[in-house]
């Protein structure tokens, strides 16, 4: 780099090659989403066989590859931004050093030199003469800045001086500009793809470690963007993303999907986005460490005999194997479980009548038991929307059963709208209890993932577009009921009505304390459900007699709904009286519930 280039240097040829991509990444993202929700979606809805399943397979990894492009170009193109951003900083520090040298009467040679005119008083009858100038690298320590300036202050001609320091802040130019070329031409080497047409497991981890590249790189332009809110309201979080230009969406979607992705408050479509590149990156990630981590010894178990009787323990071979591999074997995969039900779920996209709508992923993470936010349907332009949130053992490796209980959900409450959309919500958003007996008699983990629920609930309405407010259904399941009624005790639960099915109690001992109208809280007990009635003395509300009030209470207020099925589990049981009750509740269809 040197002084003619960078004068030469536009940096607006590289905003519009940094829109370029960002164009580009956004016909991936449309051709995509042409493939998974028409194409694919309308095959899986009219065709059958070997080759439709081979067609639906060869769809996938295209909507894959549009998916990486789509990926690749808006890190390049923040790249770009970047890069841009460095460089027209070193610019603009370099032409107004220019300027103002030649508003000294100073002349700036093209190798950075400055020829300064003659001037100062007259020595020996003569104005000291002018000359020509270069800097040496500039005063970089107080001991040469005192030097310098008193070399400057020695010399009889005063545009010397001022010469030194134009130059000075001319090389420093030069110098930034250099660095910032040397810094970022690997960064951008390495966006560039390999030469097939697969989108493997390692094509994907490459793009965390680019976004990470690209994130080191450009730090002094994100730091110039308008920063997220910290731990900001949905409202503040909507008004940060409202107020952000195109070219800064994609860096922020480009280098750190995961904050993005957990914002409530902004459009579930860009949440989506933010959350599928994390998905991606972390199912790629995580299938090839499984891959790389030896598998447990086939010979697990050997008996032994201690005092009279055999004992079955585990070999040393397979003791020594989970010391070293256990515990990350075990969260690889059962992550990868997690993260295999959601792909199906994103597979069961269907188009026509009785199809399936297009899921968003509205909140996702591997970390402790995992995070999963799921809908069926756009709930930002749903006219009804039901959120529900499950209960004890829950976690990221069974989200499957609980997702398909808001498919079931969704399939009712649809057929029952009048035409109206509906969209349904497993919120999985929260440190579920994992054991029946030692975690579950707890109320903590429902107090500690209250905030949350209530942030997202508020955020659903802060995104909301389509015209009215949306019809809000809150529905829990077991210790997901608690977590409702303490999201309502601790704060304001922003729904219409709520649905308890199998409650332990619901940390208050009226429905009306749950924030719905009154008439709008509705629960269900099945015969054979131990859990309620064992539930109430730890999560029951209190009254003034010292009994522990449970939604199945008849005082207790709340609407006690038809309930055919049995157990614990059988809520959500397809053709039963049960799952069509919840689904009139989420429809606005009160008049047809059937009451018992």
């Amino acid at each position: 780099m040197d002084v003619a280039t960078l004068q030469k240097f536009k940096p607006t040829a590289y905003e519009d090659a940094a829109d370029g991509y960002r164009a580009t990444g956004e016909m991936a993202a449309r051709a995509k989403d042409t493939i998974d929700v028409r194409i694919s979606a309308g095959v899986r809805a009219q065709l059958e066989g070997e080759a439709a399943t081979a067609a639906l397979n060869e769809l996938k990894e295209l909507s894959k590859n549009f998916h990486y492009v789509q990926t690749e170009c808006g890190l390049v193109s923040t790249a770009l931004s970047g890069f841009a951003y460095d460089m027209a900083a070193a610019k603009r520090k370099l032409d107004a050093a220019t300027a103002d040298a030649q508003a000294a009467g100073c002349t700036v040679n093209p190798d950075g030199s400055v020829v300064f005119p003659a001037g100062g008083q007259e020595v020996d009858g003569k104005v000291p003469e002018g000359g020509t100038v270069r800097s040496t690298g500039g005063p970089s320590s107080p001991t040469a800045g005192a030097l310098y300036r008193q070399a400057a202050n020695a010399h009889p001609n005063p545009n010397y001086g001022r010469a030194l320091e134009f130059a000075h802040r001319i090389a420093d130019a030069v110098r930034e500009a250099t660095n910032a070329d040397a810094k970022w031409a690997p960064k951008l080497r390495a966006l560039k793809a390999d030469d097939d047409l697969t989108v493997s497991d390692r094509d994907w981890t490459d793009t965390q470690s680019d976004a990470g590249g690209v994130r080191d790189a450009g730090k002094g332009y994100l730091d110039s963007l308008p920063q997220p809110p910290k731990d900001g309201s949905p409202r503040d979080n909507a008004s940060w993303w409202n107020g952000l230009g195109p070219e800064q969406r994609t860096a922020w979607v480009s280098l750190d999907p995961a904050a993005v992705g957990r914002l409530d408050g902004l459009p579930a479509a860009v949440r989506d986005e933010a959350n599928r590149i994390v998905f991606d990156q972390k199912y790629a990630q995580y299938r090839l460490e499984l891959a790389s981590v030896p598998k447990p010894p086939a010979n697990e178990w050997t008996w032994i005999t201690a005092g009279r009787f055999p004992s079955k323990v585990h070999t040393d071979e397979w003791m020594d194997w989970h010391r070293q591999y256990g515990e990350r074997y075990e969260h690889l995969t059962r992550s990868l479980k997690g993260m295999d039900s959601i792909q199906k779920r994103f597979d069961r996209t269907e188009t026509g009548p009785g199809g399936l709508p297009e899921a968003y992923l509205l909140g996702f993470s591997t970390e402790g038991n995992g995070r999963a936010v799921i809908a069926n349907g756009n709930p930002d332009t749903a006219h009804h929307q039901a959120v529900y949130v499950p209960g004890t053992t829950s976690n990221l490796s069974n989200i499957e059963g609980n997702v398909d209980r808001m498919v079931s959900t969704w399939r009712v409450a649809d057929s029952e709208a009048d035409g109206k959309s509906v969209s349904t919500i497993t919120w999985l958003g929260y440190d579920a209890p994992q054991d029946i007996y030692k975690d579950a008699p707890f109320r903590h983990y429902a107090d500690d993932g209250a905030p949350a629920f209530n942030r997202f609930l508020d955020g659903l309405e802060e995104s909301h577009t389509g015209g009215p407010e949306a019809h809000r259904t809150v529905i829990g399941h077991s210790y997901g009921t608690t977590l409702v009624g303490s999201a309502a005790d601790h704060g304001t639960l922003n729904a219409d009505d709520v649905v308890t099915a199998g409650s332990p109690g619901v940390t208050v001992a009226r429905a009306e304390d749950l924030d719905v109208p009154r008439g709008h809280v509705w629960n269900q007990e099945a015969d054979g459900d131990v859990v309620p009635d064992i539930g109430r003395w730890g999560h029951g509300g209190h009254t003034w007699g010292s009994y522990w009030v449970i939604p199945s209470d008849e005082w207790f207020g709340a609407r006690q709904m038809a309930t055919d099925t049995e157990g614990h589990s059988g809520y959500w049981d397809e053709g039963t009286q049960s799952l069509r009750n919840q689904g009139l509740v989420v429809a606005g269809k009160y008049d047809d519930v059937k009451l018992k």
